[in-house]
């Protein structure tokens, strides 16, 4: 690990995270070491898709508008995920272990989880955060029709359901997932999204700059308006102040509480550390003490949301590709 973690990198400053290539040729590395028999394509072409939607250059869809749930962030998402299985595949007995084609379904949802911010070309949204507090049950949708074009579609209902272990649109408890194995794989990617998005370099600063916007798009913060919601924060220094004991809560209700604790899987692949767990610590220790002082002011990381003009830039890519995103990346895009 380098001495100084770049903003566009995951927490072990290896994969860069913004880069939908570089994440799935992680991620697929991953898979093939556990499951060496096991199809990528599949993987593989999600990856592609992701891009697509993302960028803004899939039908039917206008791209990433929403600066805090980038693309950065689901992508980040998929690899913690992939990490996560690895570790629990390694440190459990055959019978137990999830296998591959739960495997990479989990990677797929966790791709497209916030895929529901992502607005459709006949939205009248004026931006994706305005379906902040209906995007998983939109993200299942999208989930549960890309899933057939990979051979998945036995499991595109399930899948829309396991997506809402990522949200708050229902209790936990009403989320139809009565296997044991897929309820576990709900567990491990609830806590893959929160474990990813409070890890980033950019957590603290992303909350203050991307976030708080979010929450005001969609009539969460600021000055209450016409809508019947009730805003949460009033100033962004008042969701900052409260970061501490949102993620207290995070870890006792649902890391450690409803999902059981599963990111210790995190030790099992890292061989004795969680550098996830290590980075949120440092944040939450950090907004805390800022906090005492009065002296938020003093967050100094200046991010960079990697929304659909910034990946089409990254990716070198036009606003109407001559041919679709995964047909220029038959072998390779993932490839190990």
């Amino acid at each position: 690990m380098s001495g100084r973690r770049r903003n566009h990198y995951d927490v072990t400053d290896q994969v860069r995270v913004s880069h939908p290539g570089d994440v799935a040729a992680a991620v697929c590395g991953l898979i093939q070491a556990l499951y060496p028999q096991q199809d990528l394509h599949p993987l593989r072409e999600a990856y592609a898709t992701f891009t697509r939607l993302y960028a803004g250059t899939l039908p039917g869809y206008v791209g990433c508008d929403t600066r805090y749930h980038d693309a950065q962030h689901s992508l980040d998402c998929s690899l913690a995920l992939a990490r996560l299985i690895d570790g629990h595949e390694r440190s459990v007995a055959p019978g137990a272990r999830l296998g591959a084609r739960r495997a990479v379904l989990g990677i797929a949802i966790a791709l497209f989880h916030d895929a529901g911010y992502i607005r459709r070309t006949g939205d009248t949204a004026r931006n994706g955060a305005e379906y902040t507090l209906t995007h998983v049950r939109r993200s299942g949708e999208f989930i549960a029709s890309f899933l057939p074009t990979v051979g998945y579609a036995e499991d595109a209902a399930l899948a829309s359901r396991i997506v809402h272990f990522t949200g708050y649109e229902m209790p936990l408890d009403d989320i139809a997932v009565p296997e044991s194995k897929d309820r576990l794989l709900g567990f491990l990617l609830g806590t893959a999204d929160i474990l990813a998005q409070t890890a980033d370099r950019c957590y603290l600063e992303k909350c203050r700059d991307f976030l708080f916007e979010e929450f005001e798009i969609a009539g969460l913060a600021g000055a209450p308006g016409t809508n019947r919601v009730t805003p949460r924060y009033a100033t962004v220094e008042a969701l900052l102040e409260n970061t501490p004991d949102f993620n207290r809560h995070l870890w006792e209700d649902r890391l450690d509480g409803y999902f059981g604790s599963v990111h210790r899987y995190m030790e099992s692949h890292f061989g004795g550390r969680n550098p996830y767990a290590e980075q949120i610590q440092r944040h939450i220790a950090h907004v805390a003490e800022l906090g005492r002082k009065r002296q938020l002011d003093r967050l100094s990381k200046r991010p960079q949301c990697i929304d659909a003009v910034a990946l089409r830039k990254l990716m070198g890519l036009a606003e109407k590709p001559a041919k679709p995103l995964s047909a220029r990346y038959p072998a390779s895009f993932g490839a190990a």
